[in-house]
């Protein structure tokens, strides 16, 4: 009798955290671009928004505290990326992905619950990088703004931003209940910003104390960092205050997801 010859089975190819993600990020951004209201939020809002604060901007005494059309208009552009292609955008992502039960998916297989929440974000995140690269060079070319005086303030400032609003999103997403809930939660977040982040009206024109209030929003270090960045005038004493909020908002929201994040809908 001749020997039964079998042919071993080649090994499965062996996966990396970053090649997990990345795979996932694809999907993601396939369904992203499928969703006609999250991609008019990512794309359109955030260049339509630095229209009013350039208006805005004519009422205001800039000169008085060091700043002109364009130090105003480009972090205010960088600021409402952050909340509308990031932010705003996630918050449906992670509610729509949980109460369609993908996340619960994806938690059975070989992906870890940081790369879940991680290659889910990376479009939104990389999308609002790319939209605030472009509107920084819109404002450059249009508002004749010069380089920045201390790029690395900028570059601080945008990552630490990008790094956030990823994370509040998920923490937001956590008591959110439904994908139509959704598009109501972000909404605190958003206004106050708008409104206390010096993304409208610099932190330099308001009242002492209301200022120092305002200083505490999350947004508000990003704004800092990146305006302070362009114009010089940030001290590093101020500089590492910026960020040390920006780190403390990133560490509260890192927090609330471990503590709440849901990955089975909410019933």
């Amino acid at each position: 009798m001749s020997a039964t010859h079998t042919t071993p089975r080649p090994a499965a190819a062996a996966t990396t955290p970053l090649s997990r993600m990345t795979a996932l990020a694809r999907a993601e951004l396939t369904l992203l671009g499928r969703t006609r209201g999250a991609l008019f939020a990512a794309l359109f809002v955030p260049l339509m928004l630095p229209v009013s604060a350039a208006q805005a901007s004519e009422e205001m005494d800039l000169a008085e505290a060091g700043l002109n059309t364009g130090t105003l208009v480009l972090p205010a552009a960088v600021g409402f990326s952050l909340l509308f292609a990031v932010y705003s955008v996630l918050v449906g992502t992670f509610v729509v992905r949980r109460e369609e039960l993908v996340l619960k998916r994806l938690r059975t297989g070989e992906l870890r619950d940081v790369e879940i929440l991680a290659g889910s974000a990376l479009p939104a995140v990389l999308t609002g990088l790319v939209q605030c690269l472009l509107l920084a060079a819109g404002c450059v070319a249009l508002l004749a703004l010069s380089a920045p005086s201390a790029p690395h303030l900028v570059v601080l400032g945008l990552l630490a931003g990008l790094v956030m609003c990823a994370a509040l999103a998920a923490a937001t997403a956590s008591f959110t209940r439904t994908g139509e809930s959704a598009q109501v939660t972000p909404m605190p977040l958003l206004m106050v910003s708008m409104i206390g982040s010096g993304m409208f009206v610099p932190l330099e024109l308001l009242p002492d104390r209301v200022a120092s209030v305002c200083e505490l929003l999350p947004l508000t270090p990003v704004v800092t960092l990146v305006r302070g960045g362009w114009t010089g005038n940030l001290s590093a004493y101020e500089a590492l205050g910026a960020l040390a909020t920006a780190m403390a908002w990133i560490l509260i929201a890192v927090f609330a997801v471990r503590r709440w994040f849901r990955w089975e809908p909410r019933r």
